[in-house]
């Protein structure tokens, strides 16, 4: 009932509701950052912020039917934090790497990002895990990928958004 009471709050932009989410919710969204940020400490405040920020934004996205509004949430959470180290690791590969520990804590977030992502993607078909790599990780335009699979774009679009239900649906049990 709070919970519906919050969206409610969030849809007509009344600030109580966000007040009611940081309330109710912000132990659990630290919670999920700290677990998927791993040693990244500086940035979990900034992170947390922005998750509440993403809620916000994006409540009119909620759907009850597909997931409670704490597994949104979470989800949010979660996704949120993965940006943040693959933020983070994009700035330690602009950065010389003279020293031992950036190249061993550059080498961690790598491997924490790829468990992450491997784990996500384990829902999926071999051929739709390689489409998702290639299109939202390698940046690869549908065009191209069509192209070199010969099939059409609009095939490649539906098999995206099919591979997303999958992955929001794992990610709601």
């Amino acid at each position: 009932m709070e919970d519906e009471l919050i969206i409610k709050y969030i849809k007509k932009k009344k600030e109580v509701g966000m007040e009611m989410v940081i309330d109710k919710y912000r132990g659990l969204i630290t919670s999920v950052v700290r677990k998927h940020l791993g040693g990244l400490k500086n940035y979990e405040e900034e992170c947390v912020s922005d998750v509440f920020l993403s809620v916000w934004n994006n409540i009119k996205s909620f759907d009850k039917n597909k997931n409670s509004f704490k597994n949104w949430v979470c989800a949010i959470s979660k996704y949120k934090a993965i940006d943040y180290k693959r933020k983070y690791l994009s700035k330690l590969e602009t950065v010389d790497i003279s020293k031992d520990i950036c190249y061993i804590d550059k080498e961690l977030i790598k491997s924490e990002i790829d468990e992450e992502i491997k784990e996500i993607l384990s829902h999926l078909n071999e051929r739709d895990k390689e489409l998702f790599i290639k299109h939202y990780l390698e940046g690869e335009d549908l065009e191209e990928i069509a192209i070199k699979n010969n099939t059409k774009v609009s095939n490649l679009y539906n098999r995206l958004s099919r591979g997303r239900k999958k992955i929001r649906e794992s990610i709601s049990k």
